[in-house]
């Protein structure tokens, strides 16, 4: 006969039993009461925020699909693909230098990660622009030979590709730490599983090590990617026309400074939201895996515990 209680210990020792058949979760009052204050006040400041002609939302309206602004959003979103596509790649060779036993190779990632780590991005960028001054030509030459070809840097350093250079090299010395704590995460039992079986370094890294990695990868990834998305935004100091430039443009012809400056934040947050859900959709795909081998452990156990009865 199946017993529909649970037996408690007694202060005196002896059993307690108490029926459980219909308990339920307590009511509680306080975090209701919590959650409507939160929602009182979120509802409230958006009402006043809502009606306040200072922020000018019939001009947000009215410029927020302008011909200018979607062109330096364009501007903003290619800089981004391309910087990251090129700090990714950059970032892997330097994090897989970095974990090489060369000590060289070792020493120069290390020197490079620490500089554009250590160095405002703005400065970076501002440095990369006014490279004339410090070199006004750039040359392929053999050292202490002659010069096989040359260019002026004002015709090769402009502000797209100062803006490039700046943000890639910049984004390759974050990533490749984040790359490197991606691989260190993996199990040095794998390459050395890999190596047993006569696989080469580069191809268990490729074939096996990063796979694992991956998961410890991509989120740190994501935040740089909305990181640098952001970031765009100070190209706009090299006369690069991004979003943020793009607005400025307008509201030095018409004085709306606030709504302005609106559009380009509600642009960002709409880009941002839309890279936020990307990224739950790759994080989801990388730890299929975890909760697969979860929901098997979970069954198991479960066998286990029928089989014990």
């Amino acid at each position: 006969m199946s017993n529909h209680g649970v037996t408690a210990a007694s202060p005196s020792g002896g059993a307690d039993f108490r029926d459980v058949a219909h308990a339920h979760k307590p009511f509680r009052t306080g975090r209701l009461v919590l959650w409507m204050a939160v929602l009182l006040i979120a509802a409230n400041f958006l009402w006043i925020v809502a009606h306040n002609e200072n922020f000018g939302w019939p001009v947000v309206a009215a410029y927020f699909f302008d011909p200018t602004v979607i062109s330096g959003l364009y501007v903003s979103l290619g800089l981004t693909v391309i910087a990251m596509a090129i700090g990714i790649v950059l970032g892997l060779g330097l994090a897989i230098a970095r974990l090489s036993n060369d000590r060289l190779a070792r020493s120069l990632a290390s020197l490079f990660i620490w500089f554009f780590r250590g160095t405002p991005l703005l400065v970076q960028l501002i440095f990369w622009y006014n490279l004339s001054t410090l070199f006004p030509e750039l040359s392929i030459a053999i050292p202490f030979g002659p010069t096989l070809a040359s260019w002026e840097t004002n015709s090769v350093i402009t502000p797209m590709t100062a803006a490039i250079v700046g943000l890639a090299l910049n984004e390759a010395a974050y990533m490749a730490e984040i790359i490197r704590g991606g691989l260190l995460s993996v199990d040095r039992g794998q390459f050395e599983t890999a190596e047993a079986f006569g696989m080469t370094k580069g191809r268990a890294l490729w074939r096996i090590i990063i796979p694992q990695a991956m998961r410890s990868i991509v989120p740190p990834t994501g935040n740089q990617l909305i990181s640098m998305i952001k970031a765009t935004s100070l190209v706009s100091v090299i006369a690069m026309a991004d979003l943020l430039y793009s607005v400025q443009s307008i509201y030095n012809r018409t004085f709306e400074i606030v709504p302005m400056l609106l559009v380009a934040v509600l642009w960002y947050l709409f880009i941002t939201s839309i890279l936020n859900l990307g990224q739950s959709y790759i994080e989801a795909y990388y730890g299929r895996s975890e909760r697969r081998n979860n929901a098997v452990t979970a069954k198991s156990e479960t066998l286990v515990e029928e089989a014990s009865h």
